[in-house]
């Protein structure tokens, strides 16, 4: 009985440095993003949507299931969020603030840190055709 105990942790051990070892295979960034106005002040509460998409470079079988691919967060009175870890590759950013025009762009990524600047412009004036 003692030899089994021994057996499943040694089991348990090798299943958990496999996990890690696929983990740490994995590039992961983090992000910085900045949003401000065209005249540079910052946007407090601006929602900032960062969703990781597949490349040839990152393909998403380089990573297990337990990788978070889509973060979804607000700006500081400063006008910056800093993201949790996403892998590198194709990273789209989507900003949505009152106010303002919404932003979107995809940006590939492939550093440990990146720091995105992003300046909204203000909304468009309506048009009727009536």
């Amino acid at each position: 009985m003692l030899n089994r105990g021994k057996l499943a942790l040694g089991f348990a051990a090798i299943v958990l440095l496999a996990v890690t070892a696929l983990w740490a295979a994995t590039p992961m960034t983090t992000i910085k993003v900045s949003v401000k106005t065209q005249s540079g002040k910052p946007i407090d509460r601006a929602e900032v949507i960062i969703q990781w998409n597949a490349n040839a470079k990152h393909p998403r079988s380089s990573f297990g299931k337990n990788v978070s691919t889509k973060f979804e967060m607000r700006t500081n009175q400063e006008g910056e969020t800093t993201m949790p870890p996403i892998p590198q590759g194709n990273i789209r950013v989507q900003i949505n603030a009152k106010g303002y025009q919404t932003f979107g762009n995809v940006y590939t990524i492939d550093e440990d840190e990146k720091t995105i600047e992003i300046k909204l412009n203000p909304p468009q004036q309506q048009y009727t055709s009536h």
